[in-house]
């Protein structure tokens, strides 16, 4: 048992008293802009949904609940004559519309921080360059398992509006929380706030990597000595991040030399004042990658904190075979495997997808560039790929990077990228996509590189049967 399970039942809410007749424009047709204009509908607000789009699914369910649609293009009188305005996390603050309304006195929130005023249950939020999806779901499945009553979303799952209506004092929320949503807040308090690492990324968004940083570590600022920060020993920019805050902290590590929660003897092992609670065997663990043990680490963690017992942790934790787009094996064909790691979207997420291979590796990389250091892959490319197929807007940046150290081959669509690594990788060898990139100059998103990648393959496979 940990040591802050019976304060999760206590009740907290920064609620806005009164939304009945109040009028609220909520910019972004996403998953989190519909659910907070969903909820704010059903609590009697006036709601407008603006949107850049000229057409959005599900339209005529939303003007059903009284919601406004403004389509096409956002209007500036909309924004300056409500007395609320909901972001979804894609909205950039600084949109001149917004700055307008800010001008007339009306109150601009982030999703996450407008739903988060409506929970009486605790937060657990989650952050992190990398592993942060992995920590979340795990953590779900971990306390759920323990017989807690748990939601899981955020920036993944079921957005944070859309949990409120089920909430009550006893629901832990575990909440994936981005930078975007993040640099938004205002009085968010996580009860549990855990930072799983810190490497340059979004920087097509944020203005420079301290920006970046400055929004990941809002995490801690409004938590007090009552909370807990969970943060990676080995990462000196989340340590850095952490003194900020004033939580006590629980370190996790796979070489934690002190207290906090590491690997020891084939054990998933939590160390307090000299004392050891074994948590959650390593047999149990079922993930490709040493780098997603940490995700383990972080989940079990937060497990101890909240009181989940070692049989339940393992219990989720062997039923768990990770996240679709996260090291995810998707077949061998003729004695290649493929792996789909289509949520690699910087440079250090590929990084620790390419180290988990020793040989034979030929990684798909490009997409659109978010910044960072391409120059980085050179060492553990040079130690076990075969080469290199760049795809996307970033293909020529992937070349002029990488191909001194190893042979960099470009693919016009990602059936052309399957055919060549799969060639090149052949016999025994590893296809790996790990982009390093985002998806947006030829997908929707990640998920849909990740599934047209999955779709190709299978494609190959059925061939080679024939």
């Amino acid at each position: 048992s940990g040591e802050g399970g019976a304060k999760a039942m206590t009740a907290r809410s920064n609620a806005i008293p009164e939304l009945n007749g109040r009028r609220v424009v909520v910019v972004g047709a996403a998953r989190s802009g519909l659910a907070a204009a969903e909820f704010l509908a059903r609590r009697g607000a006036r709601v407008t949904l603006s949107e850049q789009q000229a057409a959005i699914a599900g339209s005529d369910r939303l003007r059903d609940l009284g919601i406004v649609l403004e389509l096409g293009g956002h209007q500036l009188a909309t924004f300056t004559e409500s007395d609320l305005v909901v972001l979804s996390p894609g909205v950039p603050p600084e949109m001149p519309l917004l700055a307008a309304a800010r001008q007339q006195g009306v109150p601009v929130l982030g999703e996450v921080e407008f739903a988060s005023r409506f929970l009486p249950g605790r937060v657990i939020a989650i952050t992190g360059t990398k592993g942060k999806s992995t920590t979340t779901a795990l953590t779900g499945r971990m306390l759920d398992a323990a017989g807690f009553k748990v939601t899981v979303g955020g920036n993944i799952g079921a957005p944070l509006s859309g949990q409120i209506e089920g909430s009550t004092a006893e629901t832990l929320h575990v909440v994936e929380t981005s930078s975007f949503q993040l640099e938004q807040i205002e009085t968010f308090h996580p009860w549990i706030a855990v930072m799983m690492n810190f490497s340059p990324d979004h920087l097509d968004r944020h203005p420079n990597v301290e920006a970046y940083a400055a929004a990941k570590g809002r995490i801690f600022e409004n938590q007090t000595e009552d909370d807990w920060a969970v943060i990676n020993a080995d990462d000196p920019t989340v340590l850095r991040l952490a003194k900020s805050g004033r939580a006590r902290i629980r370190h996790f590590s796979q070489a934690l030399s002190g207290d906090g929660t590491t690997v020891e003897d084939g054990w998933v092992v939590h160390r307090a004042a000299g004392h050891i609670t074994r948590l959650v065997p390593l047999a149990a663990v079922h993930l490709i990658g040493a780098h997603l043990v940490d995700d383990v680490l972080a989940a079990a963690t937060i497990g101890w904190l909240v009181g989940a017992s070692s049989p339940a942790m393992t219990r989720a934790v062997d039923a768990f075979r990770g996240l679709e787009h996260a090291m995810e094996l998707v077949a061998d064909v003729d004695g290649v495997r493929f792996v789909n790691d289509s949520k690699a979207t910087n440079v250090d997420a590929a990084l620790h997808a390419i180290v988990s291979f020793d040989r034979g590796l030929v990684p798909i990389i490009g997409g659109r560039f978010k910044g960072g250091d391409l120059g980085l892959l050179r060492a553990p490319l040079a130690q076990r790929a075969r080469a290199v197929v760049a795809i996307g807007e970033a293909a020529s940046l992937v070349a002029d990077a990488l191909g001194a150290t190893v042979p960099v081959h470009h693919a016009a669509s990602m059936a052309d990228a399957v055919d060549r690594a799969w060639a090149l990788a052949r016999p025994e060898g590893v296809v790996l996509l790990a982009p390093a990139c985002s998806s947006f100059d030829m997908f929707r998103d990640y998920a849909e590189r990740g599934r047209t990648f999955k779709y190709e393959v299978q494609q190959m496979q059925e061939r080679s049967r024939c």
